[in-house]
């Protein structure tokens, strides 16, 4: 594969490109209105209203890759995973891990840090009904491809957000020449991938998990207990210690 040396290299340049993405007309439209129409309990709010870049350390060893923004948290608040319940669940697991500074990720500006943890996702837009279309994540694919590669040499696990986050994530290894079994998607979902340069070997753990939306933990598909297992999984995983 030819090399793109166009393509971001550092994760600030990656978020800067990510947040004046255009690519996805539907999604960016869908979320402008959103910014503009509001939800009444976030009428005082300034909506970020666009494509939403990763957070967390520069150097990860843990790499958490969802599904999308959702159109009232982050879209709203321009980090992912903040100001909303899936957030909640999300942050409250890494900060009873000791992952995350705070249970809670309010905003953007709250003062939130992680620790060994990236978080980015497979659509960076917030698509109408949390839907985004194949076309849209083919889109997209992109940007995990390029985050791929610049936290490729720290990288040790990756945690995987419902079945789309699982998909793409896979893909994306394989993308990038990793040998990655076929495994499916399911709650505690593993598969480890390897890569041989020269004579090097280099494997990397790939967990998944239920998406902690609200479809899955109202319901009970998805509790707290089991969410703190998988995320116990991750930071063994990564080997923090070494």
């Amino acid at each position: 594969m030819v090399a793109d040396f166009s393509a971001p290299r550092t994760l600030k340049q990656l978020d800067a490109a990510i947040c004046a993405c255009a690519r996805c007309p539907r999604l960016i439209d869908w979320c402008r209105e959103v910014a503009i129409t509001k939800r009444a309990a976030y009428a005082q709010d300034d909506y970020w209203g666009g494509p939403v870049p990763g957070f967390g350390a520069t150097r990860p060893r843990i790499w958490i890759v969802g599904l999308a923004p959702g159109a009232h948290g982050a879209n709203r608040t321009g980090r992912m995973f903040t100001g909303d319940r899936s957030g909640d669940w999300l942050y409250g697991a890494l900060h009873r891990a000791g992952l995350a500074s705070q249970s809670e990720s309010m905003s953007r500006l709250d003062g939130q840090r992680l620790e060994h943890v990236r978080i980015t996702a497979a659509v960076h837009c917030a698509p109408p009904l949390n839907k985004p279309t194949l076309t849209e994540q083919r889109e997209c694919a992109h940007w995990l491809l390029t985050e791929l590669d610049i936290v490729t040499p720290t990288l040790r696990v990756a945690l995987a957000l419902g079945g789309i986050a699982w998909a793409a994530t896979l893909a994306a290894f394989r993308d990038r020449g990793w040998d990655v079994p076929r495994v499916t998607f399911g709650h505690g979902a593993e598969v480890v991938v390897s890569l041989t340069t020269g004579r090097v070997a280099r494997e990397i753990t790939i967990l998944g998990s239920y998406h902690p939306s609200q479809q899955n933990t109202f319901t009970g598909r998805l509790t707290t207990g089991m969410l703190d297992a998988v995320i116990t999984r991750v930071r063994a995983a990564a080997d923090l210690s070494a």
